[in-house]
């Protein structure tokens, strides 16, 4: 007997099985009208017709008419533990102030990082579990969470420990990315390879208290060159790490191709990637996510080639990219709006870009972003009436249950209480 039967109009079916969904195939998605999926003991146990579930026998039925139900979305790119915030920024966006000028001038990240060494550790936990609840109320049940506030040390070491123990003790699966190579230090201006070398100092220490699976590098003007990311990318994989990087996010410098040549597992952002840089992506197993919430918030024009690398064969996901700087949000469903309106996407296109894809690009797609038997049976009831409608619907939630593991977590009738862990 299921634990659970939950029937809906549609059934978000991608198959995830063996690899991401890459070029046109992202187009492709499988979807059961009138379906329905059953639960036991956590897992998914059953995904079909819900006539090829009427012999089924379950301790709950859930009645989805009219409702969609998908697998739990998943968020590859996010800086979720920092100190304060940058509210007093935003007039200067409005101006027209370049974010490299921004930061020249001790803004943007240096003015989070100084803000998250003056919070503690409890601080910073609590405040960590305020976005993730909310993250989870818009269907996020795994995510990527980046350190790279601290830019040195202590403060790094103390931003994976909270993402560690944020993991632990709340529903959404964390993946913890070190991002220690976020901008350069006052103290080392001018000699950016001491930096890096004392940031890959603390590899060893990283892995042996399990804080980290990858590691991660702002390849930029004024921050690191392509060919110093290169060197320490390589360095973090011989130790151990997969690898990811902050690629042509402003200037094209090449970082995409880079990427790509060395086996980077991601490679993040893109806005400026050349030509080039988008059919190597095609040709590799490199997955591109994608972060349009950024160029939407520095009111920017032109935003990722999301088309070209779809024609080039590549994988692409699509992430919040959830900063205090350059992407203030926690709302995937509002990227998915963007993803439609901005990189010229599909539905069927955007909705593998948050599951399958974007599990494969922080090392989960053997276990999120798909519907197979087997799997943890982390879903998502939607208050809409087919799978097109999320995509075009912007600015509200349109979640109506969350389950992780088969709880449910989170959802129109669940209070923060109910769902909420404490250590």
């Amino acid at each position: 007997m299921l634990d659970t039967l939950i029937f809906a109009s549609q059934v978000v079916a991608p198959n995830g099985e063996n690899r991401s969904i890459r070029g046109i195939e992202m187009n492709e998605l499988k979807v059961i009208d009138d379906g329905a999926v059953g639960i036991k003991d956590g897992k998914i146990a059953f995904v079909g017709t819900r006539e090829e579930a009427s012999q089924l026998q379950a301790k709950e039925t859930i009645d989805g008419t009219g409702k969609i139900l998908s697998p739990g979305l998943v968020d590859p790119h996010t800086h979720l533990v920092f100190g304060g915030s940058r509210e007093h920024e935003l007039a200067l966006k409005q101006q027209g102030v370049p974010y490299l000028e921004i930061l020249a001038q001790g803004g943007g990240i240096h003015s989070t990082v100084k803000a998250t060494h003056e919070t503690s550790e409890e601080a910073l936990y609590e405040k960590g579990l305020f976005h993730l609840n909310r993250c989870l109320t818009y269907g996020v049940t795994t995510m990527e969470a980046k350190s790279g506030y601290g830019l040195d040390k202590e403060t790094e070491m103390k931003q994976l420990r909270v993402a560690k123990k944020l993991n632990e003790n709340h529903p959404i699966d964390l993946v913890s990315t070190f991002l220690g190579a976020h901008a350069i230090p006052e103290k080392y201006k001018g000699r950016p390879d001491a930096f890096l070398e004392e940031m890959l100092s603390m590899l060893k220490e990283i892995s042996k208290e399990g804080l980290a699976e990858f590691v991660d590098i702002f390849c930029e003007t004024g921050v690191f060159s392509v060919e110093q990311s290169r060197i320490f990318l390589q360095k973090a994989k011989t130790a151990g790490f997969g690898v990811k990087i902050h690629a042509d996010e402003i200037d094209p410098l090449g970082g995409t191709e880079m990427a790509c040549e060395i086996g980077a597992i991601s490679a993040d952002h893109l806005v400026g990637a050349s030509m080039e840089g988008v059919r190597m992506l095609g040709e590799s197993d490199t997955i591109a996510v994608l972060l349009p919430g950024t160029t939407f918030y520095l009111g920017k024009d032109h935003f990722a080639p999301a088309r070209e690398m779809i024609t080039s064969g590549a994988a692409v996901a699509l992430s919040t990219d959830f900063n205090p700087g350059s992407s203030p949000t926690e709302n995937l469903q509002f990227i998915m709006n963007l993803a439609a309106l901005k990189l010229k996407m599909s539905p069927e296109e955007i909705w593998n870009a948050v599951t399958v894809n974007a599990a494969y690009a922080i090392g989960r797609g053997d276990v999120a972003g798909s519907l197979l038997e087997g799997r943890n049976a982390d879903l998502v009831l939607w208050d809409v009436p087919n799978y097109k409608y999320v995509p075009y619907h912007y600015g509200v939630n349109h979640v109506n249950k969350v389950w992780k593991n088969g709880k449910v977590v989170a959802g129109r009738a669940i209070s923060h209480a109910d769902y909420t862990l404490s250590s």
